[in-house]
């Protein structure tokens, strides 16, 4: 099968790699966004699609935005998208023989849009799925080619419930290619009950308030790590949270964002309801190495002790 693939972040290289690997697809070029500025903006960086694609010599494309004649030179069966981070126009959907498919990390209809995973773990949703899909015109609306669950758990990040999904739709991609191959496409169009959508994850969203629930609070941490990370005011002093666990609540008055302990488990903080333990922390000192356990139960950080109250 003659394919085009086009992808951009890591999870999206999971999916280039598993297709390098597949013997019966001949990847004709990998498409990925230009290249960008990094956390400090100094260095232009490639993304981890086109450092996978330029170690194996594949054909690289970066349009600022992909084109029909992008594509033209190539006698394309498949378009396989993966977080790409672009809408595609009809024209460009149109080039493939046979479709263009996409690997979505939800259970469609659920979660259509650019923060699938983000906002299942901020929902409390229990379990996501991959969900390969033909793309259409409308954002993820297209008929489901195949879908696989995925549970989610209470000590689920966005990172490793990305790395688990990411195992799955590798999988999931390469059974869904043989039985195109050997048995054709067969799809079965979306529920038009339960479409939510997964709007960008904004960074002011990153901001605790500890006015929330703990749960909330607890999903908020796990959902926005690794990036851009949840984080909490503390004087002048900007503390990223990088994992928490909802406590067993101790009976004490104490104003919500009031630290009550701090210990190997972290630091326990009063919510509006009930209490959080923030198990790893980030500082805005030294080299914000993220600090657990005993180095955290031991870290001097000025005014950080119970009592204390976190903004």
């Amino acid at each position: 099968m003659r394919i085009v693939f086009a992808g951009t972040p890591a999870f999206a290289a999971d999916h280039l790699a598993a297709l390098i690997d597949y013997p019966e697809a001949n990847i004709l070029a990998v498409i990925t966004q230009p290249d960008k500025p990094g956390k400090r903006g100094k260095r232009l960086t490639p993304s981890p699609v086109k450092e996978l694609a330029q170690s194996h010599g594949l054909t690289l494309l970066q349009p600022p935005r992909l084109q029909a004649k992008d594509l033209a030179a190539f006698d394309i069966d498949l378009l396989i998208v993966v977080a790409y981070g672009q809408i595609l126009s009809p024209k460009v959907l149109a080039q493939p023989k046979i479709a263009a498919l996409n690997v979505h990390a939800s259970d469609l209809p659920r979660w259509r849009g650019a923060a699938p995973v983000q906002r299942a773990i901020l929902a409390g949703d229990r379990e996501t799925a991959i969900s390969l899909m033909i793309m259409e015109a409308g954002l993820d609306t297209g008929p489901v080619v195949t879908k696989t669950t995925c549970s989610i758990s209470d000590d689920d990040t966005s990172g490793s419930l990305f790395t688990k999904l990411a195992a799955i739709g590798c999988e999931t991609l390469i059974e869904t290619l043989e039985t195109i191959r050997t048995s054709g496409l067969k799809s079965v169009d979306q529920s038009t009950t339960g479409i939510t959508y997964a709007h960008k994850i904004e960074k002011s969203e990153a901001k605790i308030n500890w006015m929330q629930h703990a749960d909330y609070i607890g999903r908020q941490i796990r959902a926005l790590a690794p990036d851009p990370v949840a984080f909490m005011g503390f004087g002048d002093l900007r503390i990223r949270c990088h994992h928490a666990a909802v406590a067993d609540p101790v009976l004490v008055e104490a104003a919500p964002g009031t630290i009550l302990e701090k210990s190997k488990l972290g630091l326990r903080i009063q919510c509006g309801v009930g209490q959080l333990w923030i198990t790893h922390l980030q500082l805005p000192t030294g080299k914000g190495t993220v600090v657990s356990g005993a180095a955290l139960a031991n870290a001097q950080i000025s005014g950080i002790t119970p009592g204390a109250r976190c903004q």
